[in-house]
């Protein structure tokens, strides 16, 4: 008899046992347009500092490169929740919101470390996290990125030289805008379908960040750039925000902490990585233009007066513009 209770209570433990719910798993894909730049060494830290904190309670999965579709898929993607994050530019979620362009608007920040004191403070950064809930998304991530040059099939020593050309841009007005001030045409194009056309003269350069060109090796489809610098371009890390409310507790405190220690981390890999990319591109036959300084001063008053027009006209715009505005000559002083 008590070897027969013995036997049935070990059943009961096992059954029940085997009833209690197995801790939930989630996959997390991290998609982007770009490859070894720092926009995925971001990633990759995240991944790592993810799983120090949850272990295999999320399995992170980089898809960089264009993997998981041309830009505007991989945006729709994240707002529809089919791709948990996606790591860009600001320039490329402004028809998801307008105050993308804050980030965008030229002259803003002049240096890495305009862009370092901007995001980085506490209160923006706590801010910045939660801007887009109305959205569907939550910024998880926030990183300097690279200073804007143009890229030309032909030589471009002055501004005069990209009248007429065809320019693929960012979506972003404040890169648009100021093409058409230069008298370009801007196209703003998937990162991924810039090569065919360069290659068939449907465009003739593009405005982009270093790292880019040397990554993805535009050194084999021409030569030239010009040192444009009238922005520095700022990406984020934005994740679907009803997958990120499904999490546990513990998970979504996870993601916000590796997020942030990310960003910090890939700060300075980010700025050394665009010395880098100067240096690649010349070794490999690149040719760097510098516009003469009288001419690069004419361009960045130009610019600061057309931007100060598009900003004007959305005031929520403008408040977050003069939001970080103030964030970055308060940097300067100290």
């Amino acid at each position: 008899m008590t070897r027969k209770l013995l036997t049935a209570a070990g059943i009961s433990i096992a059954l029940a046992v085997t009833a209690l719910p197995a801790m939930a798993q989630s996959t997390m894909k991290l998609a982007s347009a770009t490859i070894n730049d720092v926009q995925h060494e971001w990633q990759k830290v995240f991944a790592a500092e993810l799983a120090e904190r949850v272990g295999d309670a999320v399995t992170t999965e980089i898809y960089p490169a264009s993997q998981l579709g041309a830009i505007p898929r991989m945006s729709e993607g994240v707002l529809l929740g089919t791709i948990e994050a996606f790591t860009t530019p600001t320039s490329f979620m402004t028809n998801v919101d307008p105050r993308f362009q804050a980030f965008d608007v030229p002259g803003l920040f002049r240096t890495p470390q305009d862009v370092h004191n901007a995001i980085h403070d506490p209160e923006y950064r706590d801010h910045l996290e939660e801007m887009f809930l109305d959205k569907g998304l939550r910024v998880i991530g926030a990183i300097y990125n690279s200073p804007t040059v143009v890229f030309t099939m032909l030589p471009a020593e002055t501004l005069e030289d990209l009248n007429g050309l065809k320019i693929r841009t960012f979506a972003s007005p404040m890169q648009m805008r100021p093409m058409e001030l230069l008298g370009a045409t801007p196209l703003p194009l998937a990162l991924s379908e810039v090569i065919p056309q360069l290659e068939s003269g449907g465009l003739d350069g593009m405005l982009v960040g270093m790292p880019i060109l040397t990554a993805f090796k535009y050194y084999d489809v021409g030569k030239h750039i010009t040192d444009l610098r009238f922005a520095e371009i700022v990406s984020v890390t934005v994740v679907n925000e009803a997958w990120f409310q499904s999490q546990s507790e513990a998970v979504k405190t996870a993601i916000v902490e590796a997020g942030r220690e990310a960003e910090l981390s890939v700060f300075d890999w980010g700025v050394e990585n665009v010395e880098r990319t100067y240096q690649v591109w010349q070794d490999n036959g690149g040719i760097v233009n510098e516009l003469a300084p009288e001419e690069r001063q004419r361009m960045l008053d130009e610019f600061a007066e057309l931007a100060g027009t598009l900003v004007e006209a959305d005031p929520a715009l403008k408040a977050e513009y003069e939001r970080l505005r103030k964030l970055v000559d308060a940097g300067k002083g100290e």
